[in-house]
């Protein structure tokens, strides 16, 4: 008899699989061309700027569970997949739901925070002036991107499991596309930080990836692996 793919996960990785899986399948009809307008799932559950009107509460939460496309959702749950069950073992089911949350919370305080940053660099004040008005194009894309693009995907979260893992277990041996030979995670891990860390303050053009969002839930992830002073066990991926 054929076993289960989610027998041997730990049951909050196990649920968080199978709850953004169900939250992408809207996504598919919309995505494929069925139906002429913009995705709804997007625009209702991902996350806007707390002072754009279409901004709800509730997306502070949802965004987690909405995905932008087949490789955005591929990679997110494959590294949750991945990484996530020797992180939940040594912490516990309920407390690795709270660090999974708090990452996902941390991603978007500073995704946020960023913004505001730029609406006050374009605007002198962290939300748009009632009298505001402006004939710099390249401000006005800025702004109606802040204000009018939702951000979607659970990366922040993903973020701090993958912190997590590389301070636990910082001698496991990853193998990386076009890397021939397996890397410790203390080595790749902090890498990958410094590269989406690069991005954010780069703002390449045509980039709508939340880079941000990845170092706030980073960050997050570090800051509870050292205060809950989790460590891996002994001569464990030595």
């Amino acid at each position: 008899m054929m076993q289960s793919p989610f027998a041997n996960i730990p049951p909050v990785i196990k649920n968080l699989l199978i709850i953004n899986i169900i939250c992408f399948l809207p996504s598919l009809f919309y995505s494929h061309g069925f139906s002429g307008n913009a995705d709804p799932v997007a625009s209702m559950f991902g996350v806007y700027y707390f002072n754009s009107p279409l901004f709800r509460p509730w997306q502070l939460i949802t965004y987690m569970f909405v995905h932008g496309g087949w490789a955005h959702i591929a990679f997110n749950m494959f590294a949750l997949y991945s990484f996530g069950p020797p992180i939940e073992y040594i912490m516990g089911s309920k407390r690795f739901f709270n660090f999974y949350f708090i990452c996902g919370l941390g991603a978007i305080a500073l995704q946020m925070l960023v913004q505001a940053i730029e609406v006050h660099a374009a605007t002198g004040a962290f939300t748009i002036p009632l009298d505001y008005a402006s004939n710099n194009p390249a401000v006005i894309e800025k702004l109606q991107a802040i204000y009018g693009g939702p951000m979607v995907g659970a990366s922040g979260a993903i973020f701090g499991v993958l912190i997590a893992f590389g301070m636990i277990y910082p001698n496991a041996e990853l193998m990386i596309l076009f890397i021939p030979v397996p890397v410790k995670a203390k080595y790749i891990i902090p890498v990958y930080v410094l590269i989406e860390l690069s991005l954010g303050i780069g703002q390449f053009g045509g980039d709508n990836v939340a880079h941000f969002a990845h170092l706030g839930g980073a960050i997050l992830g570090f800051a509870m692996v050292k205060l809950w002073h989790l460590q891996g066990p002994k001569n464990y991926y030595n």
